[in-house]
């Protein structure tokens, strides 16, 4: 059996500062423990281009207004635009808006920041900007198993079939 070692594909290391192509895995909305809603963007970096932290998960969350209890529009606005959707474009519910991000590209700028809630300090890596691809034509990014599953929200079905032993 021969093997070809790909450092590009390893296990850790935290995603640092700066500016990745990304496509969107999914994006839905949630809801924490505590029942405050918000709209879960999952972004993976791409593995199709010459890029570092290929295949890392970047999570991005618009949080619901406690004042008017409704999403920050400009904020969805944003994401349409750099992900390419038509400006107008018209949809019946906010899932259809959220589906239709799914498996599109976009640039992020992302910052690693800290936050404090309720007297304990979280590391998080925060979505800074958005900005439409760089990268011209469709994607070839490879999903993993694992993602494609989460796309479809469906657990992962492996069989016997599906093994190589």
């Amino acid at each position: 059996m021969v093997f070809k070692l790909d450092t590009e594909d390893v296990f850790g290391g935290q995603v640092e500062d700066g500016i990745y192509e990304v496509i969107i895995n999914h994006a839905t909305e949630d809801a924490t423990q505590s029942g405050a809603e918000y709209i879960n963007v999952d972004l993976i970096i791409r593995n199709d281009i010459n890029q570092k932290f290929k295949n890392a998960h970047i999570f991005h969350s618009i949080w619901k207004s406690k004042k008017d209890n409704q999403y920050n529009a400009k904020s969805i606005n944003t994401i349409g635009k750099a992900v390419g959707l038509a400006n107008g474009k018209e949809y019946n519910s906010l899932t259809e808006v959220l589906e239709d991000f799914a498996l599109k590209t976009c640039l992020v700028s992302v910052k690693n920041e800290t936050s404090e809630y309720n007297g304990k300090t979280y590391n998080n890596l925060n979505v800074k900007s958005w900005a439409e691809s760089k990268i011209t034509g469709p994607s070839n990014h490879k999903f993993k198993a694992k993602d494609i599953a989460q796309q479809d929200n469906q657990p992962l079905n492996i069989t016997d079939d599906d093994l190589p032993f």
